[in-house]
């Protein structure tokens, strides 16, 4: 049965009827595997390879589909992926090492190891480099990774010194190329070898990472045998293939590929202490914190930034994370001892976003359809929802209002977790309560109103969707359904 599903599934690909899975043979089809290659339906992904560590063993590795579309070549699990930035984690890892050796300390300023540099530049510190808090000028012009100065390194360094701060050092994050060549620089001279070596003496090579380590930091402008293109949805989803071109100088930022068995071993040895002792992991994990306070990163899911890992600051399941052109991510949730890895050739394919959901099979609290994700108060009432029943929600919500705080977008997504399963009637009921929550807002009535006609009361939706246009009359979607429910 398994396989005939699988069968059936590939036929509406709309990227090859060949999507078959490498190395799914090698593993027990199990619900990961169907949750899998639907996301890789749903979203587009060409291919995708997956491991899982639980309790310091890899308890799960597997590949799916096609890792390179021109030759119709299937993802096996010795397959390496390109990592993009998912590298600045072993460049942090790195940074800690010669910590360790008392070779620097991460709140050291620049100037105590780099010469010539610009005088806002000087008193920063390697912490701040580390996490995007610097306020650095950037050497990249926007478009992917093209440097300024017409892409040529040493102009372009030269033109990023002269440039004036963007901001007020540890004010803000904002993702930033430049600190990662300083850090390169720094591990070039304390180390007294290129990082690229460096990291590869010191990580890859005390490790089971032979795939890593051969494939070394030439990204996709050189030859690694076997490894995956990778591509990104152009015009009307049609798939283009990527080559981009990191400078050696750029290296500590991007560069590296590997493979996600390769990968946790790398997160085994992190928590058994073989490349770092306990103090030093930990610091790696810390997020830094801005003057305000509060730590900030690129969502709210990766809501902090550490010493070159993002962290994922929660009061259950904290996580740290290494991801890379919102294609690949490693996601280790330590108190749980669990890690997540997840490699695409799909650039956008965000990984990060749906790792959790895959935690959720080993954790069923962490499941979308118990929960997981929402709001302290949103999530209480929708335990409540769940034991006294979904007609319930608006007396519970009355209950909890005096000391809770519902968001309108928060309760609308949760409705349309049941309307994407089907089950309208508990749809409905959230948007019911949704809108006795926000009675002024048009979206919360629009969401209702479709709710309605999709369960064929039209009564019901016309007056909802009349509602809409109280709020918004020029609102052209609630025209048009009005024209054709009164049809």
């Amino acid at each position: 049965m398994f396989r005939k599903n699988i069968r059936l599934r590939l036929h509406v690909l709309s990227l090859s009827t060949l999507l078959l899975i490498g190395g799914l043979s090698q593993v027990k089809a199990d619900e990961i595997d169907d949750f899998l290659l639907e996301k890789m339906r749903t979203a587009n992904i060409p291919g995708l390879q997956l491991a899982v560590v639980k309790d310091n063993k890899l308890i799960k590795k597997a590949s799916y589909g096609l890792s390179n579309l021109q030759d119709q070549v299937t993802v096996k699990n010795h397959t390496p992926f390109p990592i993009y930035s998912m590298t600045k984690a072993f460049t942090g890892v790195a940074i800690m090492q010669l910590a360790a050796e008392n070779k620097l300390s991460v709140n050291d300023p620049l100037s105590k190891h780099l010469d010539d540099l610009p005088k806002a530049w000087q008193p920063l510190t390697i912490r701040q480099v580390l996490s995007h808090t610097s306020g650095l000028p950037k050497i990249l012009n926007g478009h992917w990774v093209d440097l300024i100065a017409n892409g040529q390194p040493e102009p372009a360094w030269q033109e990023v010194l002269s440039l004036p701060m963007r901001s007020e050092t540890n004010t803000r994050f904002e993702y930033n190329q430049t600190g990662y060549i300083l850090l390169g620089k720094i591990i070039d001279k304390l180390s007294g070898q290129p990082f690229a070596n460096y990291i590869q003496q010191n990580q890859l090579a005390k490790l089971d990472m032979p795939i890593t380590l051969a494939a070394g930091f030439v990204h996709t402008e050189s030859i690694v045998p076997n490894q995956a293109r990778p591509y990104f949805a152009g015009n009307q989803g049609k798939f283009q293939t990527v080559q981009i071109t990191y400078d050696p100088f750029f290296r500590t930022a991007a560069g590296m590929s590997a493979t996600a068995t390769e990968l946790a071993n790398y997160a085994i040895a992190l928590q058994q202490q073989k490349l770092l002792d306990k103090e030093h992991l930990k610091e790696l994990w810390t997020p830094t914190r801005l003057n305000n306070g509060k730590t900030a990163g690129f969502s709210n899911l990766e809501n902090g930034y550490a010493l070159g890992w993002q962290t994922i600051g929660r009061e259950q399941h904290p996580a740290v994370s290494a991801s890379g052109g919102d294609a690949t991510s490693m996601v280790i949730y330590p108190e749980d001892n669990l890690t997540i890895i997840v490699l695409t050739n799909k650039l956008g394919s965000l990984p990060i976003f749906f790792i959790d959901e895959i935690a959720g099979f080993y954790y069923p609290e962490m499941k979308a359809e118990n929960g997981w994700g929402l709001s302290k108060d949103l999530f209480a009432l929708f335990q409540g929802m769940k034991t006294q029943g979904f007609n319930q929600a608006i007396a519970l919500a009355d209950k909890m209002k005096v000391n809770a705080q519902f968001d309108v977008q928060e309760v609308n997504l949760l409705g349309y977790r049941y309307v994407a399963k089907n089950e309208l009637a508990k749809a409905l009921e959230i948007f019911k309560l949704n809108v006795h929550l926000f009675p002024d807002n048009a979206n919360a009535y629009d969401s209702l109103a479709e709710t309605y006609a999709a369960l064929g009361n039209k009564p019901e939706a016309i007056a909802h969707y009349e509602k809409v246009l109280e709020f918004l009359p020029n609102n052209q979607h609630a025209l048009k359904q009005l024209a054709r429910l009164k049809q």
